[in-house]
């Protein structure tokens, strides 16, 4: 399970999210069995989804994020309710490079610089709402960054980052966003590009053991902060029988038709472990209700 805070400043000028994912990179690493760099781009976009989620304003709202880019991971996918409860999954996730010169893991690569990210938010319309931009660097954080920025128009820094161990495994897993309020000006845009420089990353303040507090005060320290709320998001799917069977209900019934000839069909899950079988007889049942 991870946690999360969200912070104003008292002069009410900023909003800043932060949140330790490690649980929920973590989770998705182990459902997903992804190489390490497929791992960090995962975690990453899970958590800056997962934020995202929880700025949402009601409980029956979601957000989903898409990365379409031209790299080997393919298509990647993360989507939140509006406790940060996330789910996501890769369309290639053995997918590897060698690491940067430097020795960090070539993120960017895998996901491509070549593309677009789409943000679709389901908030009880009857359509939902969908902005997409191009991808700014593949980084996840820097092309949320540019979604905020291009398509909502909020000036907004976004930080998230994944350590692995040795064996491949999660360390730490984080990341925070931080959101100027329409009452903030030039001088509060200084003051948090100021206190952004040489800040440590996201992972290494969480493997010194900062709080979450601590971290959003190290990032904006010419702030005073007011805790808002917390939670604790984790990786969580809602799939179920009956939206499995929604959904093949939605495939029409000629493709319901060429399944009862099957004595098994078997649906899997693509957010978690999960196989949904069902006999050809139920199948007909399904497509009893499509031809009604």
């Amino acid at each position: 399970m991870g946690k999360l805070d969200r912070y104003i400043s008292t002069d009410g000028t900023v909003v800043i999210l932060a949140e330790n994912g490690s649980d929920i990179a973590e989770a998705a690493r182990q459902i997903h069995n992804t190489s390490k760099t497929c791992t960090a781009a995962l975690g990453r976009l899970l958590i800056g989804t997962s934020l995202m989620g929880y700025m949402l304003k009601n409980d029956e709202d979601s957000v989903t994020v898409r990365m379409n880019g031209s790299g080997p991971i393919g298509s990647l996918i993360a989507a939140s309710d509006a406790g940060g409860n996330v789910r996501g999954y890769v369309m290639n996730p053995d997918a590897e490079l060698p690491n940067k010169p430097n020795g960090k893991l070539d993120v960017g690569g895998v996901v491509g610089t070549e593309g677009t990210v789409t943000v679709i938010k389901d908030l009880g319309a009857p359509e939902p709402t969908v902005g997409q931009v191009p991808i700014f660097s593949g980084e996840i954080a820097e092309d949320l960054t540019s979604y905020f920025a291009v398509s909502e128009q909020i000036p907004t820094v976004c930080a998230l980052g994944v350590l692995l161990k040795k064996d491949h495994s999660v360390a730490c897993a984080g990341g925070f966003l931080i959101q100027l309020l329409p009452t903030a000006d030039d001088t509060v845009i200084e003051k948090v590009e100021n206190g952004l420089k040489g800040l440590p990353s996201v992972t290494e303040m969480l493997r010194q053991g900062l709080s979450l507090r601590e971290i959003c005060e190290k990032a904006l320290p010419a702030f005073t902060l007011e805790l808002l709320d917390e939670g604790e998001p984790e990786y969580r799917c809602n799939c179920s029988r009956q939206r499995v069977e929604r959904a093949l209900l939605s495939t029409g019934r000629d493709s319901l038709r060429e399944l009862t000839a099957d004595e098994v069909t078997e649906v899997r899950c693509h957010f978690c472990p999960a196989v949904y079988r069902f006999s050809s007889e139920e199948i007909r049942s399904i497509l009893e209700k499509a031809q009604a």
